[in-house]
């Protein structure tokens, strides 16, 4: 059996990664892509370390649970289906599903530390960095952190970007931007980029049908 073609999503948080994957995924069939995300690898919060204001830092490659990520990753390489449950981010109106992952043409890993983890780099055909500028990710992550993911207010998502986010993408996500296959730029769309995108990941399809 041929192994499936892996590609790595990353990016700064808010770049806008979940939207693009969502059309990304929406362009191929259930059997011919599966996406894998690194959100539902967090570590339990207890495990999870704490600012010099003793707020948890959820921007840490330490905050994932890197080894199970890459086990996985290794599991849909070989093509052996698994379920995993789905993390929710701390917002206790959501009921956690049983997700299950099966082996297809395309495999998609996806997460801000997808390129920094060896053990998960190692094993991607193509990366790929979606790219928007800080003004455009600090709005995104505003929306997101307050309606989406249960953080206090304003003032408590301002804290983390500045304390966190930022601190974090400097270091462990911007350095790898460069050595990705494909940038797309998304500060108002990225549609010319999907498209190229799908059509490479279509030839790749037909030459690797499992």
């Amino acid at each position: 059996m041929q192994q499936p073609f892996i590609i790595g999503i990353t990016g700064g948080s808010a770049s806008g990664k979940t939207t693009f994957l969502k059309k990304l995924i929406a362009s191929f069939s259930p059997q011919e892509i599966c996406l894998i995300s690194q959100d539902n690898y967090y570590h339990p919060h207890d495990d999870q370390e704490l600012d010099e204001n003793g707020i948890i830092n959820f921007d840490l490659p330490s905050s994932i649970d890197a080894a199970a990520y890459a086990q996985d990753v290794l599991r849909l390489k070989n093509g052996e289906s698994f379920i995993r449950k789905e993390y929710t981010f701390n917002n206790p109106d959501i009921i956690p599903r049983d997700l299950e992952f099966k082996p297809a043409p395309i495999v998609v890993v996806e997460g801000i530390f997808v390129f920094h983890y060896q053990e998960i780099a190692q094993h991607l055909n193509l990366r790929v960095y979606i790219d928007a500028e800080e003004h455009v990710k600090l709005q995104r992550r505003i929306m997101r952190d307050v309606k989406e993911r249960g953080y206090g207010g304003l003032d408590d998502v301002l804290y983390r970007y500045s304390h966190h986010v930022v601190p974090t993408y400097e270091k462990y996500i911007r350095p790898y931007k460069y050595d990705a296959d494909l940038i797309i730029p998304n500060n108002r769309h990225f549609a010319n980029g999907l498209d190229v995108l799908v059509s490479f990941l279509r030839t790749k399809i037909e030459s690797n049908p499992l």
